[in-house]
């Protein structure tokens, strides 16, 4: 497994609108994009259905609306593993703004209410390190977007639950 603090965007109603509408649109919270490597990398690449399991992707603590937050675009975010800040980035250091993102992908999905978009990683993914770095049960993760409170969860193995 691995981890990844990132911040999401969450559809408030119904959109379908170019960039400069696409803001009005949005909640906000905290999203640890947690992947299964070897469900992507060994049994065929696929990207996606290592990121499908039931207790990857919690999001929260809160849920902001976008009149609380502020700049979008400038909002420090981290991630600890176990007491250790391994990323720290800011919503500034994308290469999209999240404006565009949601004004693209509008254009070939109508975002529904309750949606959720992520919008990538800052450095410091366990898998881009050397030696390779992934999770393992006991480990804590703590990771926090500025204005969206800090989110704690702890590794367990699946069969632990």
């Amino acid at each position: 497994m691995r981890r990844r603090g990132r911040g999401h965007r969450g559809i408030a109603r119904g959109c379908r609108r170019r960039a400069h509408h696409a803001l009005r649109y949005r909640s906000r919270e905290v999203c640890n994009d947690v992947s299964e490597r070897a469900f992507q990398l060994e049994h065929g690449g696929q990207w996606v259905k290592g990121k499908m399991a039931p207790t990857f992707g919690p999001l929260g603590p809160w849920l902001v609306t976008p009149d609380e937050l502020g700049d979008v675009q400038n909002l420090p975010l981290w991630l600890e593993l176990n007491g250790k800040r391994i990323q720290n980035s800011s919503t500034s250091d994308m290469i999209f703004p999240i404006s565009k993102l949601v004004s693209y992908i509008s254009q070939f999905v109508v975002l529904e209410a309750g949606d959720v978009i992520t919008t990538g990683t800052p450095p410091g993914v366990g898998l881009g390190m050397k030696p390779e770095q992934y999770l393992k049960p006991g480990d804590v993760m703590k990771l926090s977007v500025e204005g969206l409170g800090v989110q704690e969860q702890t590794v367990a193995r699946w069969d632990d639950q």
